[in-house]
């Protein structure tokens, strides 16, 4: 108590100085003239040079638009296209809509069976994962669809961003084949493509060590060089970066097995290259290929198993498929592939993924 005490004693002596709970006003210091962007609209500059003038600008202006309408924001013709598209739009017709692939669309769909047709704009906001900032996106996107699309330029958006360690595009465009390499728990898969997109070799290994205990660096390192000695001599050997990360922890022992594959490979594979030429060991970003193929839900990729089943139909059937697959790789993998059997062949549609979107993004670059 007695310290307290002095506490108290030792604050009014120094009433009117510069003591722990009292400052001069002629002491403040002055506040440099600032300003923020109104989170809700983005729409205007907040000048901050005090607190009581941002309360009274974010109260008053700023965020009014956050609680108007969305029928207010368009023009009657403007509202009769939006709605026209939600109410009528296919599922497939709505993911090419900016913001709207995934979960969303579906949601759409599912929304306006329930309860019949959008009679208004606002009644979007009752459909899942909607919000007024996000409603505002997809009606713009309707409206403007090119809008983007004119914007864009591949070379920075798509290929060249999506591998690492970064390499001359003429480089690339060089590369008569590839080697597509997808690791797995328990095998490691990998496709081998010419620039005519066939499939020149389309095979999966299992190794028996990543799944024993202690995982002795030693045991990994035979499994991957008994796939090493198997995998044909390519231009460029393209490896799956997962989209795996320390963020989430109960992941972490998938995130060490993976690097550790990944490192064993890159040295394995990088000493068939000449000394002083360029990487020829490249990582392509799994989530790169996922919205290549649209095989994105929100942030997570979905299996690609039904889209390679396709293709192995196709290059049966049509003169001018997509991949061309030699009969014997049909056969083969044909069970392999089967639904009930997808497990048994997910690193093997995944390779075979990764090396079409290269060289169909690489087409797309040089077309640019």
């Amino acid at each position: 108590m007695w310290i307290v005490k002095h506490l108290v004693s030792t604050v009014l002596r120094n009433a009117g100085h510069h003591g722990l709970f009292h400052r001069c006003l002629g002491s403040l210091p002055k506040l440099e003239h600032r300003y923020l962007h109104c989170t809700c609209c983005w729409r205007s500059r907040i000048s901050i040079p005090d607190f009581d003038l941002l309360t009274s600008t974010i109260s008053s202006e700023v965020c009014e638009d956050e609680g108007k309408s969305l029928d207010l924001n368009y023009s009657p013709e403007e509202r009769t296209a939006i709605l026209e598209r939600l109410n009528t739009a296919t599922v497939n017709d709505l993911a090419q809509v900016k913001l709207l692939r995934g979960r969303k669309c579906v949601n759409i769909v599912e929304y306006r069976t329930q309860n019949g047709p959008f009679k208004d704009l606002e009644s979007i906001t009752k459909v899942p994962l909607f919000k007024h900032k996000t409603a505002l996106v997809v009606f713009h996107s309707i409206l403007h669809p090119n809008e983007k699309r004119e914007s864009r330029k591949p070379s920075i958006q798509g290929l060249m961003k999506s591998l690492k360690p970064a390499v001359d595009r003429k480089f690339l465009e060089e590369a008569r084949s590839i080697v597509s390499i997808v690791s797995g728990m328990d095998k490691i898969a990998w496709a081998h493509m010419d620039r005519g997109l066939h499939v020149l070799d389309w095979k999966q290994q299992k190794c028996p060590n990543f799944a024993k205990e202690p995982f002795m660096a030693s045991a990994y390192f035979d499994d991957i060089s008994s796939v090493v000695s198997r995998i044909p001599e390519a231009d460029i050997y393209l490896m799956e970066k997962s989209a795996v990360t320390l963020q989430n922890m109960s992941m972490y022992h998938v995130l060490v097995h993976l690097r550790t594959v990944e490192a064993m490979l890159f040295v394995l594979l990088g000493q068939r290259n000449k000394p002083g030429a360029a990487p020829n060991v490249l990582n392509m970003v799994r989530l790169a290929v996922g919205r290549h193929f649209g095989l994105m839900v929100g942030d997570a990729r979905t299996s690609g198993d039904h889209l390679v089943r396709q293709m192995m139909t196709d290059s049966v059937w049509q003169k001018n498929p997509r991949v061309s697959f030699p009969p014997p790789l049909v056969v083969r993998y044909r069970s392999t592939l089967e639904l009930q059997a997808r497990k048994n062949g997910d690193e093997l549609c995944d390779a075979l993924l990764q090396a079409i979107a290269f060289y169909e993004k690489l087409s797309e670059l040089k077309a640019e």
